[in-house]
């Protein structure tokens, strides 16, 4: 069976060459959804992950995000109907989420697509996500989230869940043998830094940061190489083509990186409000409200979930430490 899907993200390919890509595919209201997994043919997991397959003919240079797209099912409708989709900001708790929605019966298939908290809003905006990972702090207000949602999508109606409180700072190499400690440091001509996508919410909040310490951009070496997830900007590091990246502590202690704090933030789910009673939903807000996947949160280092599982109201901001 074939279907038609409307791609979440941007798709390259080499012209003159027909492609299979192998796609998670979830129903959004009427419409399904298609999120690319990894290609090549060491990619083995995909073939458990993926729902579905598309095909890139040769005379395309890659197809662009939100483009129809056909999809051959490789799974149940029923298997489709079981799949989350999320288009937004990075987190490594989305992939603890992942995992414990995975344990359920019918497991519930997290699929996630990395484009940045701005991105999360638009895809939600166009009704392509269930529900969107972000974290955009306004210096004007101190809030966080809601002056971006009143200025980008002021007719949505949506409920916006804190999924929790984390540490943003320097990742560096065990050690620290560049001797980075302050945001001051990135301005020195033998300090290579690694940069977060245009839209990103940590992008924002280095900008924020950067322009607080009257440091621009263009004195930073490397602050226009960018990378989509938390997890490559710690890679980076550890392979030493950056000396240094602005990260969540738990990307840091994943592959054994120093961390240098910067900043706490809210980490927020963007729901639509047409979804908030969608059974892969509810189980996503039942998994919040347990103290036992709390505890998971925080283990994995660099995060508080005093609002765990919290509904945000304009002007909560951040509690105190």
């Amino acid at each position: 069976m074939t279907v038609q899907a409307r791609l979440t993200r941007k798709i390259s390919s080499k012209l003159g060459m027909e492609e299979f890509l192998r796609v998670s595919l979830g129903r959004v209201g009427d419409q399904y959804v298609a999120t690319p997994l990894p290609r090549g043919a060491g990619m083995m997991t995909t073939l458990t992950k993926a729902q579905g397959m598309a095909r890139i003919p040769a005379n395309l240079e890659g197809i662009q995000q939100d483009r129809m797209i056909d999809v051959q099912l490789l799974r149940s409708s029923r298997e489709v109907h079981q799949v989350l989709v999320t288009v937004g900001s990075h987190d490594n708790t989305l992939d603890f989420l992942a995992n414990e929605l995975a344990m359920f019966s019918p497991p519930v298939r997290l699929a996630s697509t990395h484009v940045g908290s701005m991105g999360g809003i638009t895809a939600i905006s166009r009704g392509t996500a269930h529900m969107a990972g972000i974290h955009l702090f306004d210096p004007e207000s101190g809030d966080y989230n809601f002056p971006f949602l009143n200025r980008y999508a002021p007719d949505l109606d949506y409920r916006l869940i804190n999924l929790a409180i984390r540490h943003q700072g320097l990742m560096v190499l065990p050690g620290n043998p560049g001797n980075i400690r302050s945001l001051q440091d990135l301005t020195r001509d033998d300090v290579e830094f690694v940069n977060r996508q245009k839209g990103a919410g940590t992008r924002i909040l280095l900008d924020h940061h950067l322009q607080q310490a009257d440091i621009s951009p263009e004195q930073v070496k490397g602050y226009s190489k960018e990378e989509y997830t938390h997890m490559g900007v710690a890679v980076n590091v550890l392979s030493r083509t950056a000396d240094c990246g602005l990260g969540i502590k738990a990307a840091a202690e994943a592959l054994g990186l120093d961390f240098v704090p910067l900043a706490r933030e809210r980490y927020d789910l963007l729901i639509p409000a047409d979804f908030i009673q969608d059974e892969k939903v509810v189980q996503v807000m039942n998994l919040l409200h347990s103290r036992d996947f709390k505890a998971g949160i925080e283990n994995l280092g660099g995060y508080e979930t005093a609002l765990t599982g919290q509904e945000m109201q304009p002007g909560m901001g951040l509690p105190n430490t």
